[in-house]
């Protein structure tokens, strides 16, 4: 997952303002007890952060994968 998709992803399930608060306040302990801003500036995939993202914000995990991909061009 490279970080637009991370960033479509979070603005496709939470919305663009309350997803910036997620990943500005919400503490993932799946990430080392960091925010999602704080684990990504400190390398941490996309992918780790979203996944965690998920889990400590009761995603469906049916939602889990495949989000934030660009819609295929035709």
């Amino acid at each position: 997952m490279r970080r637009s998709e991370f960033n479509r992803a979070v603005a496709e399930e939470f919305g663009s303002g309350y997803g910036a608060v997620l990943l500005r306040d919400l503490v993932l302990p799946a990430v080392g007890g960091r925010t999602a801003e704080e684990a990504l500036a400190a390398g941490t995939s996309p992918r780790e952060v979203w996944l965690a993202l998920c889990a400590e914000t009761d995603v469906p995990r049916e939602r889990w994968y495949g989000v934030g991909l660009p819609a295929p061009v035709k």
